[in-house]
């Protein structure tokens, strides 16, 4: 068995064949058992969470990740997700490797992201706006850029001091980043909008998605969270990662169903959909479009299939 840390997981997971790696998953399909998830309680705090997501292809790979979610320890100035990935050979059983699962669960997510953005944000978008702070964010920025031609990164959070920290680590690799106290403003300005906060209540207003924009919401992965109001969804063609992970645990998408603002018909694809051409995203560059996503086993055992096959130089076993 390998194991590789942080920086050998993320060396093995490069943007263009990560996107494109996850793209093929969402045509090929794997088995995806609903994952288990649990509260914890913390005193003195919000409760954590833990989640334990396993997938496989018959007779090929297994994997299961095990991840705890802690929104207190921004406080600790620590991760609030820590995870670690474990790949199995789908025949013997046999431990194959054990990633950095946080790596991989940030890297996966924002490929989720661009994935979607391929399919539902203009080709011309070029100004990004990134409402958090967190260590997704970089990630975000990074995975954007590999799909759309963004020259403008505007950084919002609700910490100044780590908003300009996330500016100086984009400029450190030569993006263009600039950190902004007016949400508004930037977000009525931006072609393309992705959250990753914590939020329990909205963040983003539906009047203030221009005409054309992409909406990319990340962060909030329970019923109970939530980054967008439901104008938002009014407003905009909504698709999502997956159908029956969104109807269960995203609350941009469960709370507007509970208020009746839209429909699960509403919905109008996931990147099953759009991947395997059921449905063509963008309709024309003037559609606001919005993705939500939760996250799936399915991209952690497909990113973890790269990730051990550029790390071993193994051929391929699946096509």
């Amino acid at each position: 068995m390998i194991t590789l840390d942080a920086q050998a997981t993320d060396a093995a997971l490069p943007w263009p064949e990560l996107i494109n790696e996850l793209r093929k998953g969402f045509c090929d399909g794997c088995e995806v058992p609903l994952r288990h998830h649990h509260d914890f309680s913390i005193p003195d705090e919000s409760d954590g969470a833990l989640l334990l997501m396993p997938a496989w292809i018959p007779g090929c790979f297994l994997g299961v990740k095990t991840v705890t979610v802690v929104p207190g320890n921004g406080a600790r100035h620590l991760p609030a997700v820590v995870a670690s990935y474990q790949l199995i050979d789908g025949k013997t059983g046999q431990q194959l490797a054990m990633f950095d699962g946080g790596v991989l669960t940030n890297r996966r997510t924002a490929a989720a992201s661009a994935l979607a953005s391929a399919y539902l944000s203009n080709t011309t978008s070029s100004h990004l706006l990134m409402v958090g702070t967190g260590a997704l964010s970089h990630t975000l920025v990074e995975a954007h850029k590999t799909v759309r031609p963004i020259t403008r990164v505007s950084v919002w959070g609700r910490s100044a001091s780590k908003s300009k920290a996330l500016v100086r680590s984009l400029q450190d690799k030569g993006v263009n980043a600039v950190a902004v106290d007016d949400l508004e403003k930037a977000a009525k300005s931006a072609d393309i909008i992705s959250c990753a906060t914590m939020s329990k209540e909205p963040l983003i207003r539906g009047h203030w998605l221009k005409p054309g924009s992409h909406l990319d919401l990340v962060g909030a992965f329970k019923p109970d969270m939530r980054e967008s109001d439901d104008e938002v969804l009014r407003v905009a063609s909504v698709f999502v990662d997956t159908k029956a992970g969104a109807f269960k645990e995203a609350g941009d998408i469960v709370q507007p169903i509970a208020d009746g603002a839209i429909q699960k018909k509403d919905v109008c694809a996931d990147l099953f959909d759009l991947c395997q051409e059921r449905h063509l995203g963008r309709s024309s560059s003037e559609e606001r479009t919005v993705f939500k996503s939760v996250g799936t086993a399915l991209e952690d055992l497909y990113a973890a299939i790269l990730a051990y096959q550029t790390a071993t130089k193994v051929s391929r076993l699946i096509n």
